[in-house]
């Protein structure tokens, strides 16, 4: 017989979770990103997806937490102060094996990948008129390279160092995005850097209002940037991704959701399993657009860290991997 408690177990993918023996829940904490971004709301619904029924056995309480991005979150999960995160697959990588960033400090060997999530692309924004074509011209500009800890930063300094510029040649800040785009709305601010799914909502918003150009990341010095770090890919934004823009060519990197290698392999497989379960696909699809890019046969695409035992013993069963 099939109880209501059974039913709802099932629909976020814990098959058999009524017939475990009661205990108390789990909470499971995912860091995601400041709350104009992607990873905001794309985390309440991964929340949603994997949560069970409160008062069931064995339940998982998954919650969601406003962090300053990937380079925080990255080193938060390697300190075991949170169970997950949404980490930039560039950020990922540096932190995991010691380099970029994290060159001449501890690697945090701990880290773990459950998924790639989906691509994000690198926008740089610059006003309309600025003069600004391509990231060379930002030479003495007003430019936000987004907040310390994030992952724009880092990848603003390094396409800054392909393009033969550095923050000493800018008049940069450094804000979060919905601060930039402020600044760039009432015109103290020339271009800011954002690495996100688009649409991401606050460039939408001001495409909306004020307009902008957005500055394509190409050319040799793009590609050297592709070749010489794996985690980096020639991108697009599409015309129209942002109402009345252009498309331009960029390049991009992957949303990754990590864990650490000290959670037990039961829960991050189940946690897996939910992620990729059919409630967790309806939550998704009816979210933003770059959540219907959330797809499992691109769950391993551009994973620049090891996966979790408990995930690749998922992706065994569901023959991704040998």
């Amino acid at each position: 017989m099939i109880t209501r408690r059974s039913a709802l177990a099932g629909a976020f993918g814990f098959a058999g979770i009524a017939a475990a023996q009661a205990q108390e829940p789990t909470y499971f904490r995912i860091l995601t990103g400041s709350t104009a971004g992607a990873y905001f709301p794309i985390g309440g619904l991964v929340a949603s997806a994997i949560s069970g029924p409160s008062n069931s056995p064995s339940a998982l309480v998954a919650t969601t937490i406003v962090s300053s991005g990937s380079v925080a979150n990255a080193a938060a999960v390697g300190a075991g102060s949170a169970q997950s995160a949404f980490v930039q697959s560039d950020v990922a990588y540096w932190a995991f094996s010691g380099t970029g960033l994290y060159e001449g400090r501890p690697r945090a060997e701990t880290l773990r990948t459950i998924a790639n999530l989906y691509p994000e692309s690198i926008h740089l924004v610059v006003r309309k008129g600025s003069g600004i074509r391509s990231v060379a011209d930002l030479r003495g500009k007003r430019v936000s390279l987004d907040e310390p800890g994030s992952g724009t930063l880092a990848d603003a300094r390094m396409i800054l160092a392909a393009f033969g510029l550095g923050e000493r040649d800018l008049k940069p800040v450094y804000l979060p995005v919905q601060q930039a785009a402020d600044k760039f709305r009432g015109g103290t601010l020339d271009a800011f850097f954002n690495v996100s799914g688009w649409p991401q909502s606050t460039i939408a918003d001001l495409a909306r209002s004020v307009g902008f150009d957005l500055v394509p990341i190409a050319g040799p010095e793009a590609a050297k940037l592709t070749a010489r770090h794996k985690f980096f890919a020639a991108d697009e934004i599409p015309a129209g991704a942002y109402k009345g823009i252009g498309g331009v060519t960029t390049i991009g990197v992957h949303a990754l959701w990590i864990t650490s290698s000290k959670q037990p392999d039961d829960l991050i497989y189940r946690i897996t399993m939910a992620l990729w379960s059919p409630a967790t696909r309806k939550l998704l699809d009816s979210g933003p657009a770059k959540a219907r890019d959330i797809q499992m046969d691109t769950a391993l695409v551009g994973i620049s860290i090891p996966l979790h035992g408990g995930a690749e013993r998922f992706y065994k069963e569901k023959g991704l991997i040998n």
